[in-house]
């Protein structure tokens, strides 16, 4: 069973469960800004629905370029910890792109389409 996560978007998520090529159970939630807090409990409620486990999960696949800094973050560090935790294989959405081998895992890396606008200070009218 491979899952499948996307957090680009700084509005929604997506995570599906794909069985080889058949869609098992696919989930679009609306989480403006709100990634990190609804994307683990999410895929605990997909699992629980199909009534599937983690380790049931062999490989994770991830969307790792473009959107927003922070959302793409947390869908790539997500994808990562469960990987190395499950000792399971992750790919980026786009195959062999972003991808560190180690002896014992694999870690993929975001690819951002922009410098980040973190920490910048912001200018604000009174």
């Amino acid at each position: 069973m491979t899952l499948y996560i996307n957090t680009v978007s700084a509005d929604q998520m997506t995570i599906a469960l794909n069985d080889g090529t058949e869609l098992v159970a696919q989930k679009i939630i609306q989480a403006p800004r709100q990634q990190g807090e609804k994307l683990v409990p999410a895929i605990d409620s997909l699992l629980k629905r199909k009534r599937l486990k983690l380790n049931d999960i062999t490989k994770i696949v991830v969307a790792n370029r473009g959107g927003s800094f922070t959302s793409l973050r947390i869908g790539v560090i997500t994808a990562n910890a469960l990987a190395y935790a499950l000792n399971i294989p992750v790919e980026a959405e786009e195959s062999g792109s972003h991808r560190k081998k180690f002896a014992s895992y694999s870690l993929v890396e975001p690819f951002y389409d922009r410098d980040p606008d973190i920490g910048k200070p912001k200018k604000f009218k009174l």
